[in-house]
C-alpha cells in the first residue's frame, strides 16, 4: 500500500472506524497476531482494517509516531482516537468494540 492509497482508504471509510496495523515482516509478534487479526477483520465487517508495513512506508510510520510493532492505530472521522502497541488480541477486540459504537 502506498501513502496515497492509505489516504484514499481513510477518506473512503467516512465515519466508519479504521484500524491500521503497523507491522514488519521480521516482527515475531506481528506474525503471531496476523491470523487472529485476519479473522477479526472478516467477522467485523463494519470496521475497515488496513495493514502498513513500516519498512515500506517509513513516512507513514513517522507520521503516526510508530516505534514498535505491532502498533494499532484507531481512526474515526479522520481523527486518531486510540493507539496501542503489542500483539494483544483481547485488547484489540475490546478497543474495536468500544470505538465502533
Amino acid at each position: 500500500m502506498t501513502y496515497e492509497e492509505l489516504k484514499t482508504k481513510l477518506t473512503e471509510a467516512g465515519d466508519k472506524l479504521v484500524v491500521i496495523d503497523f507491522y514488519a515482516t521480521w516482527c515475531g509478534p506481528c506474525k503471531m497476531i496476523a491470523p487472529k487479526l485476519e479473522e477479526l477483520s472478516k467477522e467485523t465487517t463494519d470496521v475497515v482494517f488496513l495493514k502498513v508495513n513500516v519498512d515500506n512506508l517509513e513516512a507513514v510510520a513517522e507520521e503516526y509516531d510508530i516505534h514498535s510493532m505491532p502498533t494499532f492505530v484507531f481512526i474515526k472521522n479522520s481523527q486518531l482516537v486510540e493507539k496501542f502497541s503489542g500483539a494483544n488480541i483481547q485488547k484489540l477486540i475490546e478497543t474495536v468494540n468500544k470505538l465502533k459504537a
